[in-house]
């Protein structure tokens, strides 16, 4: 007989997950009566691993050969939080550790709690939301743009359908600066179409004056970029977005900046005011040099990409706290929020900053954190991230399931380790951060999702750029993908459906994850499979912000209830290699399976099914 404490369970831990100050948690631990246990003790530590706590466990009572010791405590501020027990037994005192979701005496890991503002909330649109991403220049292309100071040099694609430009210079340097003219007008167009997958939130990849394709090398923050359109341009967009119930973020780039820009002009583009051509510059003090002009930080060692001093004064003023500010001047021209690159690059202060002035101008817009990791307990530049504990972030996007997901899509998980990654983000994560998480399976920054399905090729350019998925392996990736794609959108949180994922594309990791939407080419099954999914998490709020149970996670079959107000839907996913009997009830997507009785489903190898309970 083991020890036993499952900080997932309310038998041991009651609330399950986050605190807020003040706020009782009871604890139970069941200790073999043979343990003869005298003294128990839950010791809790600060994150830096000082003490905080010590809390006593008293016996309550024996059930079936285990003494059951209690005890009950409070967090009196915010913070990340660590624990363990420190029992004392007939052969001498020893800790417990956390093993899994077992125990383990002397070795193993601490139990987390984090302790959060209790007024720390989240934009209530934005909970369960359905997220639609686009990368601007290669969705659709309406009219043409005045390309009056467009950033040169630049090719323009004259056909929509023409492979994206991979190849490096003969100085060897891969310059993105292909572009297709994808707009704002043609995002305008399309809203419809948008609105059609369920969208209420549509994310746009970096949209300022930039060099590049991808925009990530900001020349001019207020500035939309000639070849999208222009300001009024981007607030029609808003405007008929906001007219179908979809609310707009924008990428905030504010680690680094294009060294071709207003702030650096290494190319002396903007007319010689930048730090690179004078120390004088009002952008000076915004960047770290070594040896002035030509050594300076950059981001990743990527010198056309010099990162800025976040917490300049000087640099703060221009994108939050001025009147006309970087943040101000979006939020006022139609965005409402943003999703910050890489922001575990970005100090808790700059956070704090940001948000407090975002909400300041729009009490509900939505600041969003790009991290890959647990963002609850993520350590960056040895500095631990307070997201959630400062309530610095609203959301996060959430790589972490689409790994789990990956993972058992493979069959090189049962489906207990996705079942245990979902249940830890539920455990570390404040239930309105959760709801608001980014679910995505594809983004500008992984490969195709279809792809990376069936393909997990990781070669050279030149390889990757001739390398496209059999119909045999597109057959496969797409049931793979309709699979996934259930749980993506079952699942805790705001799924996020990349651009043309739902008509098809392929490919592989950057450029071949950014090539142009197959307009009139789309593949209809997976394209109405998306609809149906986006149709349902509007029809049941059960999907939005309902609580799960598992009931199976084990042999590559998945299931699980989302229940709210007392709607009970149930999920099931077989990624076995045989059929699975299910009870049947009110069929609401599936696919795969066949009723095998009047009240019995068969879920066949790669079958699925999104039931009401009746």
């Amino acid at each position: 007989m083991r020890i036993l404490f499952d900080s997932k369970l309310p038998e041991f831990k009651d609330p399950f997950g986050t605190l807020t100050p003040n706020q009782p948690c009871r604890l139970c631990i069941h200790i073999p009566s043979s343990v003869a246990a005298s003294d128990v003790q839950c010791v809790i530590e600060y994150e830096d691993g000082t003490p905080a706590l010590a809390v006593p466990m008293g016996f309550s009572s024996n059930v079936g050969g285990y003494d059951l010791f209690t005890g009950s405590f409070q967090l009196c501020q915010p913070g990340l939080y660590f624990y363990y027990f420190r029992i004392v037994a007939r052969t001498g005192p020893f800790r417990l550790f956390k093993y899994g979701d077992d125990t383990n005496m002397e070795a193993g890991d601490k139990w987390q709690v984090s302790c959060i503002p209790a007024e720390f909330t989240t934009p209530s649109w934005a909970k369960g939301a359905s997220i639609y991403q686009i990368f601007p220049d290669r969705f659709h292309r309406s009219g043409t743009c005045d390309l009056t100071g467009k950033l040169k040099p630049y090719t323009i694609h004259e056909n929509w359908n023409e492979e994206v430009c991979w190849q490096p210079t003969a100085e060897g340097m891969v310059l993105n600066n292909d572009f297709y003219g994808g707009n704002f007008r043609g995002i305008t167009e399309k809203m419809d179409y948008i609105a059609s997958l369920g969208t209420t939130i549509l994310y746009l990849n970096p949209i300022s004056k930039s060099f590049s394709s991808h925009r990530y090398d900001t020349g001019d923050y207020k500035t939309p970029d000639p070849m999208l359109g222009t300001e009024e341009d981007f607030t029609a967009l808003c405007d008929a977005a906001h007219a179908r119930g979809i609310r707009v973020i924008l990428d905030g780039v504010y680690s680094h900046t294009g060294s071709d820009s207003l702030y650096f002009d290494r190319e002396g583009t903007f007319g010689g005011n930048g730090a690179f051509c004078s120390q004088k510059s009002p952008y000076y003090s915004w960047y770290t040099f070594h040896n002035w002009p030509y050594s300076y930080n950059s981001w990743w060692g990527f010198d056309t990409l010099p990162t800025v001093n976040k917490m300049d004064p000087a640099f703060i003023e221009y994108v939050i706290t001025g009147e006309d500010s970087v943040v101000a001047h979006w939020l006022r021209a139609g965005a409402d929020g943003f999703r910050l690159d890489v922001a575990d690059e970005l100090p808790s202060e700059f956070l704090d900053l940001l948000k407090k002035r975002v909400r300041q101008i729009k009490p509900d817009a939505l600041v969003i954190g790009e991290v890959w990791e647990d963002a609850s307990n993520k350590i960056s530049y040895n500095r631990r991230c307070r997201y959630f504990v400062d309530g610095t972030l609203d959301s996060i996007m959430n790589y972490p399931f689409r790994t789990a997901i990956l993972n058992f899509m493979a069959r090189q998980d049962d489906g207990r380790g996705l079942r245990n990654t979902v249940m830890t983000i539920l455990e570390n994560y404040p239930p309105q951060v959760l709801h608001c998480n980014m679910n995505l399976l594809g983004t500008h920054d992984t490969p195709r999702i279809l792809t990376a399905l069936v393909d997990s090729f990781d070669g050279s350019r030149e390889a990757l750029a001739k390398r496209h998925l059999s119909p045999e392996q597109y057959t496969t990736a797409r049931e793979l993908l309709m699979a996934a794609s259930v749980l993506q959108y079952t699942l805790p949180g705001s799924p996020s459906l990349y651009y043309g994922d739902e008509a098809g594309m392929e490919g592989g990791k950057d450029p071949f994850n950014r090539r142009t939407y197959p307009w009139s080419n789309e593949d209809q099954t997976l394209l109405e499979h998306f609809k149906a999914l986006g149709k349902l998490r509007k029809d049941y709020a059960a999907l939005r912000e309902g609580n799960i149970r598992f009931s199976r996670y084990d042999s590559g079959k998945l299931g699980f209830f989302r229940e709210l107000a007392g709607k009970k839907l149930m999920i099931c996913v077989n990624r076995s290699e045989e059929s699975w009997q299910i009870p049947s009830g009110k069929l609401l997507l599936g696919h795969n399976l066949q009723a095998v009785a009047p009240t019995q489903l068969a879920l066949n190898p790669l079958g699925f099914c999104i039931l009401e309970e009746i």
